[in-house]
């Protein structure tokens, strides 16, 4: 089955982690092609979607609720997981789901959605964002949870195969996950 991985990042830790999601799913495999969210013209010929967005100020990016608009019809029609990856800290900022996202969820009645905590890197943010983080007093630092990634994953892989139960797979030789800002 071929599966796309997408995913909307403003400074790369949300593609980081569609890579590791495409990885994992590829080490079950399934034929994944991990694209940003603008260079997916068309879904036919995939399975099954992934799709992913940084949460910025409570909203998903606009490239991740752009493409969930322009294939809403394509998402309805297969398997879809979405991902946010955004609240930092402990208790998580923010605490609630990304406002639009809900019409997301609405329009591609997912498998699943699950949240996982991102990165924030005061070095990658320009005046205006610093400034909001600073207002939301929100802390900096790299909060993924890389275990909970790559095990939501194997639960898409095992899903998408049959293969419940059957342990995951390690993700293949060479594959790396940085710390770069969402």
């Amino acid at each position: 089955m071929r599966v796309l991985v997408t995913a909307a990042s403003k400074h790369g830790s949300t593609a980081e982690m569609a890579e590791l999601i495409g990885a994992v799913l590829g080490g079950h495999g399934l034929d994944v092609q991990v694209s940003a969210p603008g260079d997916v013209d068309d879904l036919a010929g995939y399975g099954a979607v992934v799709l992913g967005s940084a949460v910025y100020a409570g909203r998903w990016l606009a490239a991740a609720v752009q493409f969930a608009d322009r294939h809403a019809a394509a998402l309805a029609a297969r398997p879809v997981w979405l991902f946010s990856s955004g609240p930092i800290g402990d208790p998580p900022i923010p605490a609630e789901d990304a406002v639009d996202v809900r019409r997301v969820l609405a329009a591609a009645g997912p498998v699943e959605h699950r949240v996982f905590p991102g990165a924030l890197y005061r070095s990658r943010l320009g005046f205006a964002e610093r400034a909001l983080v600073a207002a939301l007093r929100a802390p900096y630092g790299d909060f993924r949870d890389w275990a909970a990634v790559r095990g939501w994953a194997h639960d898409i892989g095992a899903a998408l195969t049959g293969a419940a139960g059957a342990g995951p797979t390690p993700p293949p030789e060479g594959t790396t996950v940085s710390g770069a800002g969402a």
